[in-house]
């Protein structure tokens, strides 16, 4: 007589309870949101940038700052969009938790520090334009526009520097998990890991005066750092992340 057959019951429910972690369906999607959140908060900066700056590169701004109220309104506008670093974090947090929690924590911490940084960065436009209608009424004495527009200035580079800052230390503890977590391909992720200390390098530069990043040489820290934000949104449009339980 043959042995009797084992049941299949245990096989089967092993099949049907549901595994623990994201779903295919969900970091997809968490993929995509992410994606577009870096699209728009690195795009919508470089508008927004380049019409302050545009703006502030003028000799006597405060006194003409009436004629340029749309480029200074649709710069501050634009900034806006730095709310999505928050969201970014915010996003990949549950993914990356996995893989050092201490380090996706510092992630978030550093985004909300980033977007208070943008915060700074957003008071130039709207003080440029308040101390310009200023001027035009007369309720600010043009002999001081010279000194409070240098002061704006001077608003205007500190806080672009702080937000490089934060974006460095927000960008190396983002780079390091992605790496330890393969939801990217490992050569992405070493980019990531190489542009946020070049930029770092850049902005110590730039406090010792040895360079300006926001313009001439000192450009070259932003391009790693524009690069791997440029490639990584399309990456996950096409591909996603892994799926975390093959990692």
């Amino acid at each position: 007589m043959s042995a009797p057959e084992k049941p299949l019951v245990p096989a089967v429910a092993d099949a049907a309870m549901p595994h623990s972690g994201p779903t295919t369906a969900s970091t997809r999607k968490t993929a995509t949101l992410v994606g577009l959140l870096f699209l728009v908060a690195t795009i919508a900066f470089i508008f927004a940038d380049t019409l302050i700056g545009g703006v502030l590169s003028r000799p006597d701004f405060l006194a003409g700052a009436s004629a340029d109220t749309a480029s200074l309104a649709t710069g501050a506008s634009l900034l806006a969009g730095q709310f999505g670093v928050v969201g970014i974090a915010v996003l990949l947090f549950p993914l990356l938790k996995r893989h050092g929690e201490s380090l996706a924590l510092a992630h978030v911490g550093f985004r909300v520090a980033e977007l208070a940084a943008s915060l700074f960065y957003l008071a130039v436009p709207l003080l440029v334009l308040e101390l310009g209608a200023g001027v035009r009424d007369g309720t600010v004495d043009t002999a001081t526009s010279a000194s409070l527009g240098a002061l704006l200035r001077a608003q205007y580079g500190a806080s672009t520097l702080l937000i490089y800052l934060v974006t460095t230390a927000a960008g190396t503890c983002m780079a390091v998990l992605l790496y330890r977590s393969r939801l990217i391909p490992r050569p992405l992720a070493v980019l990531g890991l190489v542009s946020y200390p070049a930029l770092l390098a850049g902005c110590v530069l730039d406090m010792f005066d040895v360079v300006d990043v926001s313009q001439g040489v000192g450009l070259i820290a932003l391009v790693p750092g524009g690069m791997f934000e440029l490639i990584l949104p399309i990456w996950l449009f096409v591909k996603g992340f892994a799926f975390p339980a093959q990692n």
